[in-house]
């Protein structure tokens, strides 16, 4: 994890060495995201991506309000999928015009805070549309609309397929024509697509393909629009590496496909700007969870390093987020970084469960009560993706520094 720099020892996290961190927040487990390497992947993509892709962060990935206010200010757009989640997105300073919302269950409440913040709200089902647009009618103001798009194909190699086959999410394929007459006849604001097929891979070639396929696609559906399309969101699918064996993505067969695409655009999707829904590629990399070693004890031979914070901050560490076979996340002992790795350790949790793991077998270097457990890419999918609420511990602190 060369993203970090580490001083006497200790790794560095925005400047501060984590002994440090701890103090600010008055102690461990906390999450820490560096607002340097933030903007380092941002700058990445800007340089790298062709000037007129729109970049939209997901706040799913990670709803911290400071880093979604740092965000807000360098993306072109934010992604909700809440009432809570839009109320965020305004009050950190993102304009209405640009926050669009997806979900498969958005309740009367959240359409109508939607309709009257002005967002664009990508439909998911007939029952949606039918709600917006007695919302509309009785507001006597316009629902902007895109419809999010269930694809007859999945982004290939892909951690969670949201795409293709049977799915919670969008209208399928073969029946959005049927919706798009229904929106029309309804006299909904339509802007555009939402095709979102996979999420977290790490091949350029299949984002590629997922890409090309999500454009003729859109291509196809347009023809049975009453409007334009102003928007298509390709959605993201960008992952990073977690475990051995991860190869960081290549970003330059996305920019030359992209760069293609925004050139038939021209001609055949003319007026529409293509935007990319990003959200753990964005932040995954900047964020740690670090806890401390509260006990070491062996039983039947193995050593196991029990500590402060465990699945109840990060589940994804622990392997029960999506994992089908549990994988390691990168774990080291944070204090400890220019010391050899000579013990084998399980590295768990202090709750009352088998499931409470952060790190199995795995070689770190000589641990003791006190020591710093830090758990890299740990910025998407940490604290508010975890069940904090088991057996009562506190909750983490959470920090964007430097």
């Amino acid at each position: 994890m060369d993203q970090f720099a580490v001083r006497d020892g200790e790794l560095v996290v925005g400047g501060l060495s984590l002994s440090e961190l701890a103090a600010h927040a008055g102690g461990t487990p906390f999450f820490a995201y560096d607002r340097a390497l933030l903007d380092a992947r941002m700058r990445e993509l800007r340089e790298t991506l062709p000037a007129r892709i729109e970049l939209h962060y997901a706040i799913k990935a990670n709803p911290h309000p400071e880093l979604v206010r740092h965000l807000a200010a360098r993306v072109d757009g934010l992604d909700v999928a809440s009432g809570g989640e839009l109320a965020l997105a305004l009050q950190a300073g993102c304009s209405a015009a640009a926050i669009s919302f997806a979900g498969p269950g958005k309740s009367r409440d959240e359409l109508e805070a939607a309709v009257a913040a002005g967002v664009l709200l990508n439909i998911e089902s007939h029952r949606e549309a039918r709600e917006l647009a007695d919302i509309a009618a009785r507001g006597g103001r316009a629902a902007r609309v895109a419809v999010r798009v269930n694809p007859d194909f999945e982004l290939k190699s892909s951690g969670m397929r949201m795409g293709g086959g049977a799915k919670p999410f969008g209208v399928d394929a073969e029946a959005v024509p049927a919706l798009l007459g229904e929106i029309n006849r309804m006299g909904l604001a339509f802007e555009g697509f939402h095709i979102f097929a996979g999420s977290q891979n790490l091949r350029a070639d299949a984002i590629v393909e997922a890409q090309r396929l999500s454009f003729e696609l859109a291509v196809r559906l347009a023809e049975h629009a009453s409007a334009p399309v102003r928007v298509l969101n390709l959605g993201g699918g960008f992952g990073i590496p977690y475990f051995p064996g991860d190869s960081r993505l290549d970003l330059a067969p996305i920019a030359d496909n992209l760069a293609t695409l925004l050139d038939e655009a021209d001609t055949r999707l003319p007026g529409a700007s293509l935007a990319l829904e990003l959200g753990r590629y964005l932040v995954g990399e900047a964020g740690v969870y670090v806890c401390r070693v509260v006990d070491r004890k062996e039983s039947r031979g193995q050593v196991f390093l029990v500590c402060d914070g465990g699945l109840n901050h990060h589940l994804a560490a622990s392997g029960n987020f999506g994992q089908v076979i549990r994988k390691n996340f990168p774990v080291a002992i944070g204090n400890r970084m220019d010391a050899p790795r000579t013990l084998v350790a399980n590295v768990v949790g202090p709750l009352c469960t088998p499931l409470d793991v952060l790190a199995e077998r795995m070689t770190l270097a000589d641990a003791q009560p006190g020591d710093l457990v830090v758990v890299f890419q740990s910025g998407a999918y940490g604290a508010t993706a975890s069940p904090q609420a088991f057996l009562g511990h506190p909750a983490p602190v959470e920090m964007l520094v430097g």
